[in-house]
Parts: structure tokens; sequence; C-alpha cells
């Protein structure tokens, strides 16, 4: 083995006392295996010691009663099983036997797998569950129907060309160039056929019959189902100026949309990007890292100030002057006419490419010409469930009622709609399963993370613990004296910990 690789810590198998532990963690090894011991309470565990997401390292995360969150993307583990309890993290970690003598504590033997979801179906049995949409929440969805056991029918209809995708990277590592595409899927196209899930891509829905229990498929074929879940998503916001249909336009919502902006950025030389949203900006550092020339226009006095507050737009903005790009802040594109761009303000800006980031809105069609109950998303209780039994609506569309804000809400985050596709699924077999979790989403930003907890529509002030500039700091957005949400830089700890508060303070 090289220097590089050569495993961590000392040899589980020779042994460990406590009181090398730190902070109730222990990184040691089994031959090659690096392996993380745990201190929950009175027992210790082995796991793995790197999530299987993005591969966070969970020495650095927070340990809640038999579990172990992850400190990048809040993830979280069963420390008995490995299993993934909580999205992003969909794949188990192996685990070890711990055997304890006194104060001596070793590790041997690994123990057998959780078995994958396809091995758990019991006898086949005739009922009919249909998922609507192939992002976040519909894949979610189908694969934990699966993993509960669930042995019926799972049909899954996505008018996507590609199979459900980690939709984060198209606009950051993918974007970038520095993941390749195989990174993408969430599972391979093995996985469908082997758990059993009839992914139709391609395939739009045209109507849903609530009563009859019958969707119509745009070719006019015809399916039954007994429960459905409603996953459709969200779309870009098209940009209403002249010119705003050339071919050197783009949005970014797709596989197919990012695959057309990274072919388009190898011949351009100059990008303009439309909307300082954090899709639009993470655009534009993923271009800036394919060394192309950006410009930002946006009509905001300062990127994301109305979701992060002034002092973090501020560092926003500073931070990507620092990497080249060129801000046109408070005004906005009047027209396009080739690769001529006029502002507002008379400003000119010639660019080969340009990519628009406004905004997203929930597809409610399928919803509103079913009857649903409709408010600025699909109105759903705490079971996920909308006004229409037996049909549930998760992710994007889904406006749910938030236990800690005690407030109504929608929100158009990955890690939210696959928690909430779990969530969904598990009432769809009838678990009564309330839906609480605190929102959570991450930005990239060259090397910058940013990850945000909670949500807050409006703030009265903001607290701020650190130093934004030093990148190292917590800020809280608090309305009427009540933390609502918490953003934070490098504060990855504080982060999982400010998400249990939340958790654990329900209105």
């Amino acid at each position: 083995m090289g220097e590089e690789s050569k495993p961590s810590g000392p040899d589980l198998t020779k042994g460990v006392s406590l009181d090398q532990f730190k902070d109730g963690k222990l990184l040691g090894h089994v031959g090659e295996e690096d392996i993380l011991l745990v201190q929950a309470g009175s027992e210790i565990f082995a796991i793995e010691p790197s999530c299987s997401h993005y591969h966070g390292p969970l020495a650095e995360g927070l340990v809640v009663g038999d579990t172990i969150r992850c400190p990048w993307h809040h993830a979280c583990f069963s420390l008995r099983t490995g299993e993934a309890t909580r999205p992003p993290a969909l794949n188990a970690l192996a685990v070890w036997e711990v055997t304890r003598d006194q104060d001596r504590i070793s590790v041997r033997r690994k123990r057998e797998m959780p078995q994958p979801a396809a091995s758990h179906r019991s006898a086949p049995t005739p009922e009919k569950f249909v998922i609507v949409g192939g992002g976040a929440a519909g894949f979610a969805a189908g694969e934990t129907l699966r993993r509960e056991g669930f042995a019926g029918t799972i049909t899954m209809l996505s008018d996507d060309g590609a199979m459900p995708v980690d939709r984060p990277n198209l606009s950051k590592d993918y974007l970038a160039g520095n993941a390749p595409e195989d990174w993408l899927p969430l599972r391979g196209e093995d996985y469908y056929q082997d758990a059993g899930i009839d992914l139709r891509l391609s395939t739009n829905v045209a109507a849903i019959d609530p009563k009859a229990r019958i969707i119509t498929l745009g070719s006019g074929d015809k399916l039954p189902f007994d429960r459905l879940l409603l996953a459709t998503g969200a779309e870009p916001v098209k940009l209403q100026i002249p010119g705003a249909d050339q071919p050197h336009v783009h949005t970014l919502r797709t596989v197919a949309d990012s695959r057309e902006i990274i072919k388009a950025a190898g011949s351009a030389k100059r990008a303009l990007v439309i909307g300082a949203s954090f899709i639009g900006l993470e655009v534009a550092a993923s271009l800036r890292a394919r060394k192309l020339e950006v410009h930002v226009v946006a009509p905001e006095q300062r990127p994301m100030q109305r979701v992060l507050g002034p002092e973090m737009g501020d560092f926003v903005r500073a931070l990507h002057e620092d990497n080249g790009v060129h801000f046109h802040l408070e005004d906005t594109v009047e027209k396009l006419e080739g690769k001529r761009a006029t502002l507002k303000s008379g400003s000119v800006i010639e660019a080969d490419l340009v990519v628009v980031g406004i905004g997203v809105r929930p597809r409610l069609v399928l919803a509103e010409q079913a009857g649903l109950a409709i408010d600025r998303g699909v109105s759903v209780n705490e079971y996920l469930e909308t006004s229409a039994s037996g049909i549930f609506a998760a992710g994007d569309i889904a406006r749910w009622p938030d236990p800690h804000s005690g407030q109504d809400i929608r929100v158009e985050h990955w890690v939210v709609a696959e928690r909430q596709g779990q969530a969904a699924a598990r009432n769809m077999l009838g678990r009564r399963e309330r839906f609480d979790a605190v929102p959570f989403f991450w930005s990239q930003h060259y090397d910058v993370p940013i990850n945000y907890v909670g949500h807050a529509e409006s703030f009265d002030d903001i607290a701020i613990d650190g130093s934004i500039d030093g990148r190292d700091c917590l800020l809280k957005y608090r309305k009427g004296g009540r933390v609502l949400a918490v953003a934070s830089i490098y504060r990855d700890l504080d982060s999982l910990k400010a998400e249990l508060d939340m958790e654990r303070s329900r209105t």
C-alpha cells in the first residue's frame, strides 16, 4: 500500500481502551478496512467511517440515540444495522461486531449487510401502486416501498428521458467537469428490474380520475391504481423577453439540460447567467471552472438576500467576484438579439451561452384537473395525503403543515423531497407516519459549502456567530424571538445540532 492509502488509527483486532476515544469516537482499522468506533450511551458500535452519499466524515458527525448523522448533508445511519435511515444517503454502511472485555474493546468480524430492497418482498399481492414523477420524491418512494416489503406492483411514470438522477450534481460537480456522468443515476438500470419497479421513461400523464382510480397516459392507455403518489416536481420559469427562444439560451433542470450546457460551454468564451438564485450562482461557479468568462444579471441588490440576508449576500457576491464573475445587479435583460443581450440600464453583453435561472414553479396541472385541493401547491395533511383519499403528494409540489414554523409550507429542496417520498411511501402502506422532518439544503460555491436548516419565509433579525468573511460562521434567522432557520459555513456539527434542536421544539 502507498503511504496515502494506509488504514487509519490503531489495529482494532488488538483492542483499544475507552480513554483513546475522542468525543465518543475513534477511527481505527481491521486489516485494510477503516472503521469508526462510536460510543452511544453504554454501547460501542463499529461502522464504516464515510457517508455513502458523498463520503462525508462520520467521525465529525453527531450521534443521536443509536444513530449517527453526517456533517455534510445530514444523512443518518443506524449504528446497529448500518442502514441509511434518512436521505440524502440511500445505501447502507458496513457494520462490525464489537467485543468488550471490561475496558478493552476489539473488532474482528464484519456483520452481514442488510438485504437489498428487492429481496425483502413477500408473496405478490394484487395491489397496484403508481408514482407519477421520476425525481427525488418519486424515486425515494419506490425504493422505500420495496425496502418496507411491499409486494404489489409499482409503476413509476417519468416524462424525463433519463433514469432518476442525483439532481444537485447537475449544477455542481457534473456541470463543472469534476464528476463523470455515470455518477448521476441514483440507481443503475438493473435495480429497477431486480426490485420489480416498472420505470417508464419519456411517459406523459394526461389525466387522473381520483374516483375511478384510473390514470390516462398521453398515449391514451389507461392505468388503474389503488394508491397514487404525485411527485411531478417543478419546472423552470421561462424568460418572457424577445430572443429567449434562441438555441444558445438554456435552462437547467434535467440531465439533458446539463449535457446541452456542457456541450455549448466547450466552444463558448463568454456566458451570461440571468438570475442570481442558488442554481444560477452554482452554474456561474461551474462555468468559471470551465474557464468561461461569466456575467450574472439579476434585479436584486444582493444575491440570495431574501433567503440568507444582506451580510451573507455580500459575502456570496464577493466570493464569486474573487473567482472572476462579473455582476450586473439591480438590472434585467430586456432582449436577446443573437448573442447580444441588452439590459434595462442600457448596457450590452455579448455572450455565446445564456443560462436562465429565475426560479421554478410547481407542476400542478394534473392535480388541479383532478380536482385536488390547491394552495400555491398541492395541499396535503401531516401524512402527505391530498384531499382525495389514497392519493399522496411529495416533493416540490407539496404544501404541508410544518410543525416547527406552525405554517403550511412548500419548499423546493432535494433532501426534503427524498424524505417526503419515503414518508409518503410508508403512509401509502397505511403506517400513518407524520412528516415532521426539518427542511435542509446545501449549496456549493467553489470551495465554500453553505448549509441551511429550517425554513424562514421572513425574519426580523439575524444573529451572527463567528465570521462570514472568515468562512467560519453560524447565522440564526429569528422571527418573534424564535429561531426559524440556521445557515452555516464550516460549522457542520453546529448545523446538525441546530437541526436536532428544531426537531425537539415543535409548535
